[in-house]
């Protein structure tokens, strides 16, 4: 029932235009960024916090794309981008992590340029400030691809990166969620953080009510920003605080070079968010990209077969975002919302979140 339901709203969404691509012309610059896909239901949504979401992703284009116009690189624009959506609570990354079953915000990043495929990645950082910009630095700084747990803090405190207690990560609203989240297995919370505010009555309540619409829409809240630069470059990054209640060090796909996160130049960028066990067994972001380059596929012929048919065949679900060959940007999801955005050097702008929005071109 639930693959049917899936299919269903697959097959709708490719009929309203979920997949989108922009117009056929190469800009000289392009950005498209993500703050998560899933259960997005408008009757969940308030109105203030759908316009919280908006403008908090108005405000991450509008970074990047200033360092892009101005002719600046593509990684600047990604770290500029994803660096002010780790610091905003509404996002799973940085600042607004999940937590793990332990009570601990345990946070992952990734970043590619497509000249020379060059990456870097983090995994199970606790007090590095933004993720992000030390993926960026294992890239530059050092000889390895991924670096995981206290080490990759330690590596990122060498390299001048800003550290915070763990404590700096806590909200009340992903607090809540992770007491909800194992409540609902029967399991009791861990101990409250040290060091953090003391839930009061009226906050709590806000967030309560904001960790119920979490459950409900089965919010991921990852965020990613896939860029072509004045250059040509093409490159993609993203960042995430995981999943609520996860256990063992757990991994999903967010760092991993191939599943989360992929460029390629003259090929496509892409950023992933969802299920991160499917997008690794899939291979996605790569995968994407090889349909481009190996079969000639559209960025969004590629989008569709990967996430509408694939993904969903397997029973995972979220979305990418994605910069194609002429540099053009494309959406695709299988489920009902991502936070998405896009734009471009001939003003071709979107800001987005529900399925069903946007422009079917």
């Amino acid at each position: 029932m639930k693959h049917r339901f899936i299919l269903a709203a697959c097959a709708a969404m490719a009929v309203a235009g979920s997949l989108t691509i922009a117009r056929a012309e190469t800009p000289r610059w392009s950005i498209v960024i993500h703050g998560g896909a899933g259960v997005i239901d408008r009757a969940q949504l308030s109105p203030d916090l759908d316009a919280a979401y908006r403008a908090a992703l108005d405000k991450a284009l509008a970074a990047g794309a200033k360092i892009l116009a101005e002719g600046g690189a593509g990684l600047d624009a990604i770290e500029a981008a994803i660096t002010l959506m780790e610091d905003d609570p509404l996002f799973n990354a940085g600042r607004g992590a999940v937590f793990s079953a332990e009570g601990r915000n345990e946070l992952d990043a990734s970043i590619m340029e497509g000249t020379g495929l060059k990456a870097g990645a983090v995994a199970g950082l606790r007090t590095t400030r933004h993720p992000i910009s030390a993926a960026r630095a294992v890239m530059e700084k050092s000889p390895h691809v991924l670096l995981a747990g206290a080490d990759a803090d330690r590596f990122a405190a060498s390299n001048g990166l800003e550290q915070v207690k763990p404590g700096y990560f806590f909200t009340e609203r992903r607090w809540q969620g992770l007491v909800r989240f194992l409540a609902a297995r029967g399991e009791a919370p861990p101990k409250r953080p040290r060091g953090v505010p003391k839930a009061a009555k009226n906050v709590a309540h806000t967030a309560v009510k904001a960790a119920a619409i979490d459950s409900a829409t089965h919010g991921f809240g990852t965020v990613g920003v896939a860029v072509m630069d004045q250059k040509g470059q093409w490159a993609a990054g993203t960042s995430t605080g995981g999943t609520t209640g996860k256990r063992w060090g757990r991994v999903g796909d967010a760092p991993i070079i191939g599943a989360g996160t992929y460029a390629q130049d003259g090929i496509c960028a892409v950023s992933a968010t969802g299920t991160g066990e499917y997008f690794l067994r899939l291979g996605v972001a790569r995968r994407i990209c090889a349909l481009v380059e190996l079969r000639g596929l559209s960025i969004q012929a590629a989008l569709r077969q990967v996430i509408t048919s694939e993904l969903t065949a397997l029973g995972g679900d979220g979305g990418v975002i994605a910069i194609g060959p002429r540099g053009e940007t494309a959406f695709g999801l299988n489920t009902s919302g991502m936070y998405r955005a896009r734009l471009d050097s001939a003003g071709d702008k979107e800001i987005s979140i529900f399925a069903d929005e946007g422009d079917p071109r």
